[in-house]
């Protein structure tokens, strides 16, 4: 569980650097240039994503439930999954009005989705898990609130509807496939028993 702990304030502080030291991001890149701290802060995202699934895979086989959610839980996990899909799918196309409403519709994709699997899991490690990943959104949301006021982060202008869409439309086939497969592979646990 400490493992699990210390990957998570890993991978949350360095990608909290505009929050937790503004000027870090631009000193790397006037040192480094744009190109090579890119590629920099790239490999240090996928060690914080392999060691946090790492971690995570251990703390599941050794921590006891925290809390018994009812069956019918799961259900609610599942629906919400899918607009969690649609958001994370809008936030790589070009602005519709789902990208213009939400106005970062990526960190609302990953508030959904540690929300709802909290309603569905309540295992110690689960909780610490889906828990933290929400109050980083949370944290992240308001960040960006403040950026956009001060000017330094400026939304997407809207662009065509057609990118709703689309991101409908891939949205439930990313959702469909994860409930198919994707997540068993990925997670070994079936979001539906089959």
């Amino acid at each position: 569980m400490l493992l699990l702990c210390l990957c998570l304030l890993f991978f949350f502080a360095t990608h909290s650097l505009r929050v937790i030291a503004p000027g870090f991001r631009a000193g790397m890149v006037s040192r480094l240039g744009e190109g090579p701290w890119k590629g920099v802060y790239s490999l240090v995202s996928v060690v914080a994503i392999t060691l946090i699934v790492y971690s995570f895979g251990q703390a599941r086989q050794v921590t006891g439930m925290l809390y018994y959610p009812p069956i019918w839980m799961s259900h609610i996990t599942i629906l919400l999954m899918l607009f969690a899909m649609i958001c994370l799918v809008a936030s790589c196309l070009p602005a519709g009005h789902i990208v213009t409403k939400t106005k970062h519709p990526l960190i609302l994709a990953l508030k959904i989705w540690a929300l709802s699997h909290l309603l569905a899991n309540g295992e110690t490690s689960s909780v610490i898990f889906f828990g933290s990943f929400l109050a980083w959104g949370v944290i992240m949301r308001i960040s960006l609130k403040r950026r956009e006021r001060a000017g330094e982060v400026v939304t997407r202008p809207f662009v065509s509807a057609r990118y709703d869409i689309i991101a409908v439309v891939l949205g439930v086939v990313l959702w469909a496939a994860f409930i198919w497969k994707l997540h068993e592979w990925l997670t070994g646990v079936q979001p539906i028993a089959m």
